[in-house]
């Protein structure tokens, strides 16, 4: 038990460094590019970055459907999923060309070489989701941890030389592209050097449902600073600084949401129906909310003296609670465990519930609570906190039906 113990504790901090160096990379890339260019075109680089995000959720579609296939059949071929995530990483990249016109309008880019170049990065991105998908499905963690640090620096470091070289957001997303490309090479020779093959539609739509779950929730984690900055533009800056808080209450426990979906594959094709998912689903809340808790109770302590570090001497006499961000944020990690629970148990309920949250968050600050941070801060601690109710009781309610 002590040996089993101590490996997931290696197994969690290799995963936790792989994903700290990645979004350390990312700060790095906008201090630089913030020096770099002139405020306009950092606020170009900005937006686009933000299309990039969205443009990785096909991304971590693939990674989570193949994960849970890899973990779930681990003697079964891996070939028909390596043809899924090549077949999606077409389709996403062929969209994101189509794509390019509207996002040149839609953002007023300057020069349009940027988005494609932009286009040309989202392929890869796809293609190193099913690379994620297979190390973790095989629970490969300390693998996965190292290639999620060496995928983010070369795509991080491809920006920075882009940036040297051409001064401009051209030249910075041209090397996201080409940093991508090359990880996705060095992920498919990690991996093994795999070989596609036709795959059943199933996986498919799979994917798609998966892909559809995923977007909902990077909508709701991002949803409250949008909101801010529609209806407190004056105050959107003091928001900005603490959303930096539900971020990393967010953040903190990802190492248990990415080992414990492969687990909740294999513990359910082991114990039956969904015992086993159960104990693992109840487990990794549990690691989750103590994690958090440490955050939520450290806000209440030191709110005061974390909004001077993380905002600077702008943000002084500044007399905003930050605990209420940090509760949105560890009710966002345990929402997305949840959210795992039920695409594991091909149960679409959760995409429709995280949705849903969308929906009440999203009224709630336009039509009620919309005349200071704390009052937008908390719609988003009500739609989060039902948000996990209502995972919770679909959760028993599962638990319950296959108990009599």
């Amino acid at each position: 038990m002590a040996v089993s113990t101590r490996r997931a504790r290696g197994q969690a901090l290799a995963v936790t460094a792989g994903v700290m160096a990645s979004n350390a990379s990312g700060y790095l890339l906008t201090v630089v590019a913030a020096r770099a260019l002139a405020p306009a075109a950092f606020g170009e680089l900005g937006a686009l970055l933000a299309v990039l995000l969205v443009g990785a959720v096909p991304a971590m579609g693939v990674q989570t459907v193949v994960a849970l296939r890899v973990a779930g059949h681990p003697g079964e071929c891996r070939a028909p999923l390596i043809g899924l995530g090549l077949a999606v990483a077409s389709v996403v990249a062929v969209l994101a060309g189509v794509a390019v016109p509207v996002i040149v309008g839609v953002l007023r880019v300057g020069d349009v070489l940027a988005v494609v170049w932009l286009a040309c990065a989202v392929g890869p991105l796809t293609v190193n989701g099913l690379w994620h998908g297979l190390l973790q499905g095989r629970q490969r963690f300390a693998v996965f941890g190292a290639f999620v640090a060496a995928e983010a620096g070369l795509r991080v470091g491809g920006a920075l030389v882009g940036l040297v070289i051409s001064r401009s957001t051209t030249g910075a997303l041209a090397g996201v592209a080409v940093g991508t490309a090359v990880s996705a090479v060095v992920g498919w020779v990690v991996c093994g050097r795999p070989r596609p093959a036709r795959f059943p539609l199933v996986r498919l739509r799979e994917a798609g449902h998966a892909v559809q779950a995923l977007l909902a929730m990077v909508v709701l984690v991002n949803l409250d600073l949008v909101l801010a900055r529609h209806v407190l533009p004056v105050s959107s800056g003091e928001y900005a600084v603490g959303a930096v808080l539900t971020k990393i209450a967010y953040w903190l426990p990802n190492a248990i949401a990415i080992m414990i979906l492969p687990r909740l594959a294999s513990a359910g094709a082991r114990a039956g129906h969904h015992t086993g998912r159960g104990r693992a689903v109840v487990g990794a809340l549990a690691v989750c909310a103590a994690l958090d808790g440490v955050v939520v109770v450290g806000s209440v302590l030191f709110g005061s003296q974390a909004m001077r570090l993380i905002g600077g001497q702008s943000y002084v006499y500044s007399v905003l609670a930050l605990w209420p961000f940090a509760v949105v944020g560890s009710l966002l990690s345990l929402a997305q465990i949840l959210l795992f629970a039920r695409i594991a148990g091909h149960d679409r309920r959760a995409t429709l519930l995280t949705w849903l949250a969308v929906a009440v968050e999203t009224g709630l600050v336009l039509l009620w609570l919309n005349d200071s941070p704390l009052e937008v801060v908390s719609a988003a601690v009500v739609a989060t906190g039902l948000l996990v109710l209502a995972g919770a009781a679909v959760e028993v309610q599962i638990r319950h039906r296959r108990t009599t």
